[in-house]
């Protein structure tokens, strides 16, 4: 069964970098036919989608997130990672990273992860 875990710093401080990884056990990042995707949901409001990577490593972004964000992976450590740059409070929220076969998440499904708490304040 394919498992997902976010981890990285539950504090940032604002005009600072969010470094997040995904760490994917039971199945590999790199199987066809599916995309490893960035959600997140602020308090109060919906899921928001931010980006994704394929099997392949091509990267996808939503245009709300694209100027400041950057997706990758390591495929040693079966692992995907999000960078999110000038960080401000409106980007605290819940990070959830999850495996789909659509590369755009709009609603929670099978595989995703915990989620991690991140809070941007001084």
């Amino acid at each position: 069964q394919v498992q997902l875990q976010e981890s990285g710093p539950g504090l940032v401080k604002p005009s600072q970098t969010l470094f997040l990884t995904c760490t994917v056990s039971g199945g590999s990042i790199t199987t066809n036919d599916y995309y490893w995707s960035w959600i997140r949901q602020p308090p109060g409001k919906g899921l928001e989608w931010m980006g994704a990577i394929a099997a392949s490593g091509r990267t996808y972004y939503s245009p709300s997130f694209k100027s400041r964000t950057s997706i990758s992976r390591n495929t040693s450590k079966n692992q995907f990672t999000l960078q999110l740059s000038s960080e401000t409070p409106e980007d605290t929220a819940v990070y959830y990273c999850a495996k789909d076969r659509k590369v755009v998440v709009t609603t929670r499904g099978d595989y995703w992860g915990q989620g991690t708490q991140v809070t941007v304040s001084s």
